[in-house]
């Protein structure tokens, strides 16, 4: 029996549904992408292709906390967020 793991570990449209949520809880909070980034210590570019939805940019779970936490969120929401609803 033959894996295909490129096909099994393909997330991209979850890191494209994760950069969505961060970019409406950042408007939300009525902050750019140049504010957030310095609150997490992270450029502005690197947060734009995380945002990106035409870019697939992986993200470590350390960011993921600074951002929910200035956020004001919990992390976990970032991951349940839905962007057709």
């Amino acid at each position: 029996m033959q894996i295909k793991t490129k096909s099994r570990f393909d997330y991209s449209e979850r890191y494209r549904d994760l950069g969505c949520a961060i970019a409406y809880y950042r408007k939300r909070k009525q902050l750019t992408q140049e504010q957030l980034a310095d609150c997490i210590n992270i450029s502005r570019q690197h947060l734009g292709a995380i945002e990106a939805p035409n870019m697939v940019r992986a993200i470590s779970l350390e960011v993921v906390f600074r951002i929910a936490t200035v956020l004001e969120i919990e992390p976990y929401i970032l991951f349940k967020f839905n962007p057709d609803k």
